[in-house]
């Protein structure tokens, strides 16, 4: 579970619904299903018209993933795995690592490490990785046109039920009793439109956005890695090399990991 994700959300809707109520609303006047029909069906309608229907599929996947968070990256992990095997390499050679091989979990790292093994040409290597993390990079980047395109249009979305809303009480004049839930209908749509785009569609572009440039971050510590190995740099360089991805907590966190550990060894 993304605690940032959970507690941005509660604290948005808490707000919002907590403000109104401050303010002498009722929280019972903000359900009306005319209102919600049309603003979140038609806001999925529109984006699916503007979508391929292979990312209309896996968009509430990638929705989930921003709620429940991802498995990530451990990018100090993978310092020290590339400085394990370089040093290896450096003594045993490159073939030795074969044995490594399966018990390297992220699919990433497991072919680029396969692929050097086997002798593929360096710069044969860097393009097929590069080729990997841009096609993962594009696939992320339509979800987010997808997200992006609902928090333009829902507010329109919102506008459009307003209006509507509006038609049905000029229709029904003379009827007082329909003008009530006609104008309910239109006021309540609008602030549909408004609060999902800047509450849900919106943030949930940019954090899964942040996450995927974290993410492709943590593939090029693998790709230079890789680079490093295949060039038979010394550890002690590809460690100096790849610690310069992380960022100053990670190499805190991770200096004082190894100092704990060497404590315990002695």
């Amino acid at each position: 579970m993304d605690l940032a994700t959970v507690i941005g959300l509660a604290l948005a809707f808490t707000g919002i619904i907590g403000g109104n109520i401050l303010e002498g609303g009722k929280p019972g006047a903000l359900l009306n299903v005319p209102g919600a029909m049309i603003v979140i069906l038609g806001t999925i309608g529109a984006m699916m018209v503007s979508q391929p229907l292979s990312t209309v599929i896996g968009l509430p996947k990638f929705i989930l993933k921003a709620i429940m968070g991802g498995k990530g990256h451990d990018s100090a992990a993978t310092v020290d795995l590339f400085v394990g095997m370089a040093d290896k390499a450096r003594r045993e050679g490159l073939l030795a690592l074969e044995a490594d091989v399966d018990k390297i979990h992220d699919d990433f790292t497991r072919k680029g490490v396969q692929l050097m093994i086997d002798g593929t040409d360096p710069e044969l290597l860097r393009e097929i990785m590069e080729i990997e993390s841009d096609s993962m990079k594009h696939r992320h980047e339509g979800n987010f046109a997808a997200l992006e395109f609902m928090g333009g249009i829902s507010p329109t979305i919102g506008v459009l039920g307003a209006v509507m809303g509006l038609m049905g009480v000029m229709a029904h004049l003379d009827q007082p009793e329909e003008i009530g839930p006609g104008i309910a209908t239109a006021f309540v749509a609008t602030f549909y439109g408004v609060f999902t785009a800047n509450v849900l569609y919106l943030p949930l572009a940019a954090k899964l956005k942040n996450n995927s440039k974290h993410e492709l971050h943590a593939l090029n510590v693998v790709i230079e890695g890789l680079m490093c190995i295949q060039a038979g740099d010394n550890p002690r360089i590809v460690r100096e090399k790849l610690e310069g991805f992380l960022t100053p907590r990670e190499r805190q966190k991770k200096d004082e990991a190894g100092a704990e550990a060497k404590r315990e060894a002695a």
